[in-house]
C-alpha cells in the first residue's frame, strides 16, 4: 500500500477521530508511556514558567500527559488534522492549554513561533514527508539549550521486533479497528510507516544531523521494548 502523507494522512485522521479515542484505549500502557517520556525530558518545578510546544497533538493524549507531568507549564498544541483537534479543544482543560490547527511544517504562517523551553513530538515524525525539515523547524523554535522529546515507534532493527509489530498490527489492532472504522486505511498506513522508517539508531543519527546534541534512545517498557522509544535531545546552547 502506499502511505498516506499530507492533506490525505489529515483527512484519515479526520475520519478516524470520533473512535480514535476508544482505539488508543486498547493499546496497553499508551497513556503512562507517554506520561514517562514526558518525565524523561526532566523539566523543573513542575514546568512553571515554561514555554512548551505539543506537536501533533491529535485528540489530546500527549497533551494530557504534558498536562499531568508539568501542570504549571503553558502548553501549545499543534495538529494538521481537524477532526482530531476539534476532539482534543473539546476535553476540560485548565488555563494555559492553546490549540492551534496547523501542519508542522507551517507553524509560521499560523502563528506558532519560539522561542519555547521544549518540544514534544508523539507519533509524529514517520508521518511526515519530510523529517529532516521538521526537525530544522523545531530547532529554529527552540531556544538555545531547550529540550527535545521524541516519543515514536521506531524498531530496533532487530527481526523479532518487526515480527512483533506485524503480529500485534495485522492480528490484533486492523481486526479491532475493522469493528470501528468503516475505512481502515489508516490502520494499513501505521503498520507501513513504522516497517518503512528508520530504525532507532537511525533516527537518533537523523538528530545529531539537525544540530542536535545530547541525544539519547530509551526503550519504553513491556511489549513495546525495541517497538517505541523516547529520543531526547537539545538544541546546542549560544556561545
Amino acid at each position: 500500500m502506499t502511505l498516506l502523507r499530507d492533506a490525505s494522512l489529515a483527512a484519515a485522521f479526520d475520519r478516524a477521530s470520533r473512535h480514535y479515542d476508544t482505539l488508543v484505549a486498547l493499546n496497553p500502557g499508551y497513556h503512562a508511556h507517554l506520561r514517562r517520556s514526558v518525565r524523561r525530558l526532566g523539566l523543573p518545578a513542575g514546568g512553571a514558567g515554561l514555554r512548551l510546544l505539543d506537536l501533533g497533538c491529535g485528540t489530546g493524549a500527549s497533551t494530557a500527559a504534558l498536562r499531568s507531568v508539568l501542570p504549571a507549564a503553558h502548553i501549545t498544541a499543534v495538529d494538521a488534522s481537524t477532526g482530531m483537534l476539534r476532539r482534543a479543544a473539546a476535553k476540560p482543560w485548565a488555563r494555559d492549554v492553546t490549540f492551534v490547527h496547523a501542519p508542522v511544517e507551517h507553524l509560521s504562517d499560523a502563528g506558532v513561533r519560539g522561542p519555547f523551553d521544549a518540544v514534544f513530538a508523539a507519533y509524529l515524525l514517520r508521518n511526515v514527508r519530510d523529517p529532516d525539515a521538521v526537525l530544522a523547524t523545531v530547532h529554529d523554535v527552540l531556544r538555545p539549550g531547550g529540550r527535545l522529546a521524541v516519543h515514536e515507534y521506531t524498531l530496533s532493527g532487530r527481526r523479532t521486533d518487526r515480527a512483533v509489530w506485524t503480529l500485534v498490527c495485522r492480528g490484533v489492532v486492523q481486526p479491532l479497528a475493522a469493528v470501528l472504522l468503516a475505512d481502515t486505511a489508516l490502520l494499513r498506513h501505521l503498520w507501513r510507516s513504522v516497517v518503512d522508517f528508520d530504525t532507532a539508531g537511525r533516527f537518533a543519527g537523523r538528530l545529531r544531523a539537525a544540530g542536535f546534541d545530547r541525544v539519547r534512545a530509551l526503550p519504553l517498557p513491556g511489549w513495546q521494548t525495541g517497538i517505541t522509544h523516547t529520543f531526547l535531545a537539545r538544541r546546542k546552547e549560544s556561545r
